[in-house]
């Protein structure tokens, strides 16, 4: 099973893509991830990728297939979620295409939505433990009084990124507004796309995922 994580930055894909990977023992692809494990690699990607960074340039959309291709061809689990790719319709085609390649397919495609003054909301009271990326949300979700982390039990820091305050997430929601939410057509002409909730509490999102995936 082969999923896409489909929402504006803060909408929670991180959160709920850990828990398929604790409950069902799937692969979480993340772009970010790939490109940082890859530039520490030393391999032949890997030194391309060390390259294009290191000169300041962005990575590009060849270089990021081929590292999800490796980790497809590598990496054993109960099937992959793509989390933070694609981001344009040029990714999407070239997704597809990979898949194809390798026999595989796309099960779904999950669009987690929210609005956007309430997502600013959360985002800005948004804390994240240094040890393990459990997030907490001053409003929701407080960081415990004794400092220990409820998923790791670990007396951690917890920190803000710096980009959480409501300047910086309403530019980049503008970016994915552009970029990004033309795919939202694209994956639901394929009759491919099933949106949830992503503003509602997070088990409730969590159950909402699970019954599209059965």
């Amino acid at each position: 099973m082969n999923i896409i994580l489909l929402g504006p930055p803060g909408a929670g894909k991180g959160t709920q893509a850990r828990h398929l990977v604790e409950t069902r023992g799937m692969v979480q692809l993340s772009t970010g991830d790939m490109l940082r494990e890859a530039k520490n690699s030393g391999t032949e990607m890997g030194n391309r990728v060390a390259e294009v960074m290191a000169k300041g340039q962005l990575v590009t959309d060849e270089i990021v297939i081929g590292l999800i291709e490796e980790k497809l061809t590598t990496e054993k689990g109960a099937g992959f979620i793509f989390d933070g790719f694609p981001r344009t319709l040029a990714q999407a085609d070239a997704l597809a295409a990979l898949l194809s390649k390798l026999g595989q397919s796309l099960h779904t495609v999950i669009e987690m939505r929210v609005d956007d003054d309430a997502l600013v909301d959360r985002i800005t009271a948004r804390s994240t433990c240094s040890g393990c990326g459990e997030v907490y949300n001053d409003h929701t979700k407080p960081i415990p009084a004794d400092g220990r982390c409820t998923n790791c039990g670990e007396q951690k820091e917890f920190t803000r990124r710096a980009d959480d305050n409501e300047d910086s997430l309403r530019t980049r929601l503008m970016e994915y507004y552009k970029k990004t939410s033309p795919l939202i057509g694209y994956y639901y002409a394929k009759g491919d796309l099933r949106p949830v909730n992503g503003l509602a509490d997070i088990k409730e999102v969590t159950a909402s995922i699970e019954a599209v995936l059965g």
